[in-house]
């Protein structure tokens, strides 16, 4: 049987509740104590699962029969909490973006290096079916050899948008590329590998706030392989597209389920003449990303293994946004197009 891990819940809007149901239901991971700074939150969502409820992060990171933390919080103390949990002795799934810039991040990495504990990033979209599906075809040379990626994500947001938190600078560090941008450069990396030159725009059009409701960012690795991203706060039909192209063919995944549409997955493979031949799978079914991460976190603490998308992944997709935000402020600055070299 596997060991019993007490699990405590910092952060109890819509991302922290959903962790703590997951774990919750999970066997093996209760819920031991939930927090939030507005604690008729916590209160809410500790009473659903049976835990304690605090205002305190501090109780929570000091409980003795927690072992390992969800931060599921403003980006702002993201980093400062996941590190004052990991010198507490616990592990810790913390949300993405981890950190509101590089220096934190690189801070996070060291404390769980110096304690010897498990650092995961919540970048749930490795788990979602046609992204894990496409990425094995994409490994095992089912289209060629890979040749560059195309993702174009974005939603519109609702009434009041611009007073919301992920609005304030900061409370959230940047605008939709620390928002969901960063998704898409985390499965860039995971499919291309590390990615060293970027160029990117940035553009506050609709939403009055002091931060970016749209991106366009060009990344490229060491091997010339390209990927380039579109997301945006004034995509007003919700989209998540994410295309993959190969010497014999391609993958082109639709969807992320809910609004975003149905999960699909479509490959192409190369003819000598004509249109591609086309497979086309449909994944109808609920989002259960968010059960297999935390299968796969639950895994990583028991064996006491560094997990995929840990702390080092979260650093290297908080670089690689960096160098997007410097090459828009060059762009804006000279006028011209400008890029930001991590080598």
């Amino acid at each position: 049987m596997a060991a019993r891990i007490g699990i405590g819940i910092i952060g109890c809007g819509a991302i922290g509740t959903r962790r703590a149901e997951v774990a919750a239901k999970a066997g093996g991971s209760p819920v031991v104590i939930v927090a939030d700074s507005q604690v008729y939150r916590a209160k809410e969502v500790a009473s659903a699962i049976g835990a304690e409820a605090t205002d305190s992060w501090e109780e929570v990171v000091e409980h003795p029969e927690v072992q390992a933390v969800v931060v599921a919080t403003t980006h702002n103390v993201l980093a400062p909490i996941t590190i004052a949990a990991v010198r507490a002795g616990k592990h810790v799934l913390c949300e993405k973006p981890m950190a509101i810039h590089s220096r934190e991040a690189e801070a996070v990495v060291e404390a769980a290096r110096r304690q010897g504990g498990i650092v995961k990033v919540g970048f749930n979209h490795r788990h979602h079916p046609a992204v894990r599906r496409a990425h094995a075809l994409a490994h095992d040379g089912a289209i060629g050899e890979v040749l560059c990626l195309r993702c174009r994500y974005g939603h519109g947001g609702r009434p009041g948008y611009e007073r919301e938190w992920r609005l304030d600078p900061a409370l959230a560090g940047g605008g939709e590329l620390l928002d969901q941008g960063i998704h898409a450069i985390d499965l860039f990396r995971w499919f291309l590998g590390d990615l060293s030159v970027v160029s990117g725009v940035t553009a506050t059009w609709v939403w009055a706030a002091p931060v970016e409701d749209n991106v366009f960012a060009l990344l490229r690795s060491r091997s010339g392989r390209v990927a380039s991203l579109h997301a945006s706060w004034t995509q007003w039909k919700n989209l998540f597209s994410l295309e993959i192209f190969g010497t014999e063919g391609g993958l082109a995944l639709e969807g992320l389920g809910r609004s975003y549409g149905t999960e699909s997955l479509t490959v192409y493979r190369r003819r000598s003449g004509g249109p591609p031949d086309e497979e086309r799978t449909e994944f109808p079914g609920p989002d259960e990303s968010w059960d297999r991460e935390w299968d796969e976190f639950l895994s990583a603490v028991r064996s006491d293994t560094l997990p995929p998308a840990g702390a080092e992944d979260g650093l290297a997709a908080l670089r690689l946004v960096e160098a997007v935000y410097e090459s828009a402020r060059r762009v804006e600055a000279s006028g011209s197009p400008g890029g930001s070299d991590l080598r």
